[in-house]
């Protein structure tokens, strides 16, 4: 399992109030404890911050504000001394307005070369005036800003599918890829495990930037619907490109280096194409994420995931959080008027997918069953779709509040208390109860169930077998069996059912009596009469 590290909210050396890599050192120790395989680092380049990373300024390079190379290099190799993989952000969909090819770009005017780095147009119009096409950015607003020309005339548009400040670049200029496959080269060199991509279903725009069918769906969701400007079919040969030079690196010594992509598509068919043998070893599969609670739903979704994904010969990457949604606990209980049903879905859903045949990623702060924090006010919120649409509706900052660490105040152990700045998005007070050394004292907390999980996982020959069956059971429950007598149960109703297995079992996200699986509660057991 893999840990995601959102490295300004996980731990404060320096007391500027953000997170930086030396934090991220400081806490290794404690995800080697937890029993975590390896973490994914959020992107830590130079940046302006107007999407906190993903607006990247130069690839090559740590921000200040998160330390420098050196720090870098450290962090990669006590990760390696404590056995952990260490996998990095990289953004190849958009670039800052204030890299040098965007800053290139605008001002050598419209004969620029690096103005083909992007997506540069005439606008419609008499004059100009409009945009080239229909197209809605995810974020808010039209996907088209006009650039002042270093005349000063009003001159061309250029494309951006998330903000103004991340330019699209043009995936079919061969220098896009060539600068990547460059920039790929330069962290691996530097001992990185592998590299999670933004937007990987992304890249490619069709070549004539037609207007869209439907130009107000990416207003609706942050998903895009916008077939010209997704899941195209040119952007399997990148990664067939970005798996040759990981092949490349792992022939010389034998370590495997990971590429796991963000890919939101429609279907597990669709995401199955991006794990084909020379394409992506992982990509997220955020259709578990995205499952109501229900039991049907839950075996529709992990059985099309076995099918199609698995059936390529790869691993499906289940996820059930990230730095873009709402937290497990506030979701699974955002229908119910007690957080303790939340509470007991998040550890059940965990449970769950930990028995799933494939890979898992958890987001910071899971292990510690953190809510959302849902009422920060609007004056701290810095997260561009808030900013661009004024709604709150897909505001991220809620789940990417500072990880509490000890004590019982602000800053929670996040940052040093004497003459510290204030954490970068401020903690509520009920923070104290899930400290990551409450946790850790606690044998019944979800840091606890996480790391019995597990250590369970590496530990059982039934978890080697890729396999999955599923068994009867009543029409709110799922039950299936791993390998030679593994049972899984998950009780998504309310009342206990009879088990599914004999005995006590082996770990349970709540108290299970004799016999009994209660409601909203998963489980394993060890039974070696039932047979797979």
């Amino acid at each position: 399992m893999v840990y995601q590290v959102y490295i300004r909210s996980f731990l404060d050396s320096t007391g500027d109030g953000i997170g930086d890599l030396a934090g991220v050192r400081a806490g290794l120790p404690y995800l080697s404890r937890l029993g975590v395989d390896g973490i994914w680092l959020s992107p830590f380049y130079p940046s302006p911050q107007r999407d906190h990373g993903y607006d990247v300024a130069d690839y090559r390079m740590v921000d200040p504000v998160y330390g420098d190379m050196a720090e870098f290099d450290g962090l990669v190799a006590d990760a390696h001394r404590l056995g952990l993989r260490v996998v990095i952000d990289i953004v190849p969909n958009h670039c800052s307005t204030e890299h040098p090819w965007f800053r290139s770009a605008l001002a050598g005017g419209p004969d620029s070369p690096y103005r083909r780095f992007f997506h540069f147009r005439e606008g419609r119009g008499d004059d100009g005036e409009l945009p080239p096409n229909n197209w809605r950015a995810m974020f808010g607003g039209p996907a088209w800003s006009r650039v002042t020309e270093p005349d000063g005339s009003a001159g061309q548009w250029y494309l951006h599918l998330f903000t103004p400040d991340q330019a699209d670049l043009n995936w079919r200029d061969p220098r896009v890829g060539d600068e990547f496959e460059d920039i790929l080269r330069f962290w691996l060199d530097r001992d990185v495990d592998g590299f999670r991509i933004d937007v990987a279903a992304g890249l490619f725009r069709h070549p004539d930037l037609p207007d869209s069918p439907d130009p107000d769906a990416d207003e609706r969701t942050r998903d895009s619907v916008n077939p010209l400007a997704w899941n195209r079919p040119e952007v399997h040969e990148v990664w067939r490109r970005w798996r040759a030079v990981c092949e490349e690196y792992t022939s010389r010594d034998g370590r495997e280096r990971l590429l796991v992509g963000e890919v939101s598509v429609p279907t597990a068919a669709d995401q199955a194409r991006y794990v084909r043998p020379d394409e992506l070893h992982q990509a997220f599969f955020f259709h578990l994420l995205s499952a109501p609670w229900n039991a049907r739903a839950f075996r529709t979704v992990i059985s099309d995931a076995l099918v199609d994904i698995a059936g390529t010969g790869s691993t499906v990457t289940w996820v059930l959080n990230n730095h873009d949604q709402v937290r497990t606990v506030t979701r699974y209980g955002s229908d119910e008027a007690t957080p303790l049903v939340g509470t007991a879905r998040a550890r059940a859903a965990a449970l769950l997918m930990l028995a799933l045949p494939g890979a898992a990623y958890i987001y910071q702060g899971e292990e510690l069953g953190l809510p959302e924090v849902i009422d920060l006010p609007d004056d701290v919120l810095t997260d561009p779709i808030f900013l661009r649409t004024g709604s709150r509706r897909y505001v991220r900052d809620g789940c990417r509040v500072p990880l509490p660490w000890s004590g019982h105040a602000s800053p929670f152990g996040f940052t040093a208390a004497e003459g510290s700045a204030r954490p970068w998005l401020p903690q509520p007070d009920w923070f104290a109860g899930y400290t990551t050394d409450r946790a850790q004292l606690d044998t019944t907390s979800s840091w606890h169930l996480y790391r019995e999980a597990l250590a369970l996982r590496n530990r059982l020959p039934q978890f080697q077998d890729e396999g999955l069956r599923w068994l009867d059971s009543a029409p709110h429950v799922l039950v299936f069996v791993r390998g030679e007598g593994l049972v899984c149960a998950v009780n998504f109703g309310d009342e206990p059912v009879p088990a599914p297995a004999s005995g006590t079992p082996l770990l349970a996200s709540a108290p299970c009596p004799e016999g009994r699986l209660p409601g909203n509660t998963a489980a394993w057991w060890i039974d070696p009469t039932v047979l797979r």
